[in-house]
């Protein structure tokens, strides 16, 4: 029988398993057109026991700034210039081209990062064609067309629109449920109420959400608030329906 001798293996393979954890890296790559950012410091910042905690930093000179460190974990990041937070970027293995100008910030070139802002650009432009039809109204309405109608048929349009966008973002959460983009796009999502409640789109995305997505910190703090508010929506519902007629707190 052939022997090996385990103490020439045993630092080959710890060799191996250096070699594997220093090879995931980031490598941020940025270019920036806007001259007010050149000097600037900017940061990569994570969200940490609920304070921003920096990741890393670089300068802008000449509108060019890099950053790159170990990627051990995939983890959602954002981009900081002062207190002021001005896109997310998914802090994975391989090179990430950021692009900033005073219309588009982009982060491309890495599989999370192409998906998460091909998902912000179709958004964004359904977000603009939702905005764009108050001035298709003004429009219609100066070439002769009666203003009822118009408003009408617009209206059907918005929701449609609506409803469109409402289904895209809710299949997009749904299709990456167990990475990172499923619960920093759910987040984004609620971050646009006025207070923490379930919707309708939110209870759908719930239910169908795997154990894993459901336990994620902000995610788990988020329906305990809406837990909460709804309670006391509903306490405020049953007190007003109690209350004598032409009681002053109606």
């Amino acid at each position: 029988m052939i022997r090996m001798n385990v103490s020439y293996i045993l630092p080959f393979l710890l060799l191996l398993v250096s070699f594997s954890s220093c090879s995931r890296k980031y490598k941020i790559e940025g270019n920036s057109s806007v001259t007010s950012l050149d000097g600037k410091k900017l940061f990569l910042k994570a969200l940490q026991g609920g304070q921003w905690v920096t990741v890393d930093s670089a300068e802008v000179i000449h509108g060019l700034f890099s950053m790159k460190g170990p990627a051990d974990s995939v983890r959602m990041v954002t981009l900081y210039m002062d207190d002021e937070g001005l896109m997310p970027i998914v802090l994975e293995d391989g090179k990430i081209e950021v692009s900033i100008s005073n219309t588009q910030l982009t982060a491309k070139g890495t599989s999370l990062n192409d998906r998460l802002y091909e998902f912000i650009e179709k958004r964004n432009a359904l977000e603009l064609q939702i905005e764009e039809l108050d001035r298709k109204e003004a429009r219609m309405v100066l070439d002769g067309a009666n203003l009822e109608e118009v408003h009408k048929e617009l209206v059907q349009e918005g929701e449609k629109l609506v409803k469109e966008m409402n289904a895209y973002v809710k299949q997009f959460i749904m299709d990456n449920y167990e990475n990172v983009l499923g619960p920093s796009v759910f987040m984004m999502l609620c971050s646009t109420l006025p207070y923490p409640i379930m919707t309708p789109q939110i209870e759908d995305i719930m239910r169908t959400a795997p154990q894993e997505f459901k336990q994620n910190q902000l995610i788990k703090d988020f329906l305990s608030k809406a837990k909460e508010n709804k309670q006391l929506i509903e306490e405020h519902q049953r007190m007003r329906e109690n209350a004598p007629a032409g009681d002053s707190r109606q």
